[in-house]
């Protein structure tokens, strides 16, 4: 079930008047309302698959449990393990079989070897990545005694598969969450009226923005050979905008969606096309998941307790591993080494924690160093983007090679207006509001020109927004 279907438009309401209105009594009957909504919505991707969320579920609400009740660390140690080595095999064998396959054969065929291989038409359920990363988070929480285990099972499997936030993040913690699930939930009007317009906001750079910046950047990618260098520096853009409004509106979707219900779930985006710098950018892009390897990854390695070599070594461990998170191809491990790459001058130079504070603040505009910082930042991210939506590194190649002609100094053709222009409404509303929690969280406004500005929002999803009902590109991963 999409979040820009009809069908989730008819669950929405029903959900939350069942939840308001007939289960809000105690905050267990929401929780169980909560948990039958998130496995109804799961099992209309695919309903074979809900026994997979089920026994991940199972497997970490048992694990925990074995973990707090070890006598010796051996013991707990071995269920951590266990837990993992399920966890991250099911994973695994779903997004990377036909991967690690085609590298073995490929590798075999450098040295004068071809065998047969046997690749499997493997269905990669929705959401894996997710979830899988909110038990292995729960567990090794438990494991460093951070949190007790959860006895309730209905509790940690709401947690768990919370429909808002199920097949695409942001990815939570047991810290944050299970403690607003575990409390009696009252309606907040202020929080549920912000919790609409960060909907309609989400809504607006899905259906407006990444929509429709969609077929441009897929005919641009799919003739990249025929296309001017200057079409395909537009596509590469195009994608930036694409990604950013497919990724980020889902996440405020799902973030307005929970407040709906009186929880809160974690920021996953912070204006990153804002950013100055590299580091700044994945402070501010998929927080979430950043956050998640640095606390169980980054940390662990010895993070930056070391010298410069450890520090380089695990940045570019966190950052490989980030990229094959992503994806079953060579495009998102070198998408993921070159912002390692871009990363490492600020790391060597100590200077990796310089752009802490919003960029421009109490200032209507960023100076021109400012203004550059941004925009080499973004250039650079752009030009990593190419990698990540390539099909293959080949072709990735090809099309940064055939940048680099006379044609890049060609006016792009066709141009497209209408998408740029629809780019710049997003950009002033989201610059004017980027110290904020979302791009429609204005209180500087009066209340007319605020609801001036909502009607005008509506107007232009209504006018301009592609109904095609297309998935959301995290979806994949």
């Amino acid at each position: 079930m999409l979040f820009n279907s009809i069908g989730f438009l008819i669950f929405l309401p029903i959900v939350f008047f069942l939840y308001w209105f007939v289960f809000n009594k105690k905050y267990q009957h929401q929780n169980v309302l909560i948990l039958v909504a998130s496995f109804y919505f799961y099992a209309c991707w695919d309903w074979r698959f809900l026994f997979l969320l089920l026994f991940s579920i199972g497997l970490d609400y048992f694990s925990g449990l074995q973990i707090e009740k070890s006598k010796t660390k051996k013991e707990a140690t071995f269920w951590l393990a266990l837990s993992i080595i399920i966890n991250l095999g099911f994973l695994g064998f779903f997004k990377y079989y036909n991967f690690f396959v085609e590298s073995f054969a490929d590798l075999l065929g450098g040295f004068g070897f071809h065998p047969n291989i046997w690749l499997l038409k493997i269905v990669l359920p929705v959401g894996i990545s997710f979830y899988t990363f909110h038990g292995l988070s729960y567990v090794i929480d438990i494991y460093k005694k951070r949190i007790p285990a959860e006895r309730n099972f209905i509790d940690y499997a709401v947690f768990v598969s919370y429909f808002p936030l199920l097949v695409a993040g942001p990815i939570e913690r047991a810290t944050h969450l299970l403690p607003q699930i575990q409390k009696r939930r009252v309606f907040n009007y202020e929080q549920a009226t912000d919790g609409i317009r960060q909907i309609l906001w989400g809504f607006f750079k899905k259906m407006v923005i990444a929509d429709n910046c969609a077929p441009l950047v897929n005919e641009i990618f799919a003739h990249y050979h025929t296309e001017s260098a200057s079409n395909l520096v537009l596509g590469a853009v195009l994608f930036a905008f694409q990604i950013y409004g497919d990724f980020s509106g889902y996440s405020d979707i799902a973030l307005g969606v929970s407040r709906l219900f009186g929880v809160e779930l974690l920021k996953n985006f912070a204006f990153p096309y804002f950013s100055r710098d590299i580091a700044e950018f994945w402070r501010r892009w998929h927080i979430s998941l950043s956050s998640w390897f640095r606390d169980y990854l980054y940390i662990p390695l010895g993070g930056s307790k070391g010298g410069l070599m450890m520090k380089i070594r695990n940045t570019f461990i966190i950052f490989l591993v980030s990229g094959f998170w992503h994806g079953a191809n060579w495009t998102f491990i070198i998408w993921g080494g070159l912002n390692a790459v871009y990363f490492l001058p600020l790391l060597v130079a100590s200077k990796n924690r310089q752009n802490l504070e919003v960029v421009a603040m109490n200032r209507y505009l960023p100076s021109l160093k400012e203004f550059l910082q941004i925009l080499v930042t973004f250039s650079l991210t752009c030009f990593a983007w190419i990698f990540f939506r390539a099909a293959s590194v080949s072709e990735a190649v090809s099309y940064i090679g055939k940048i680099f002609s006379q044609t890049i100094f060609s006016v792009p053709a066709p141009l497209p207006y209408k998408v740029l222009a629809l780019i710049g409404v997003m950009l002033i509303i989201e610059w004017v509001n980027r110290t904020r929690f979302h791009g429609l969280e204005i209180a500087r406004f009066s209340p007319w020109l605020r609801r001036f500005l909502y009607l005008a929002i509506l107007y232009i999803i209504l006018r301009y927004a592609n109904f095609g009902n297309n998935e959301f590109i995290y979806f994949q991963f």
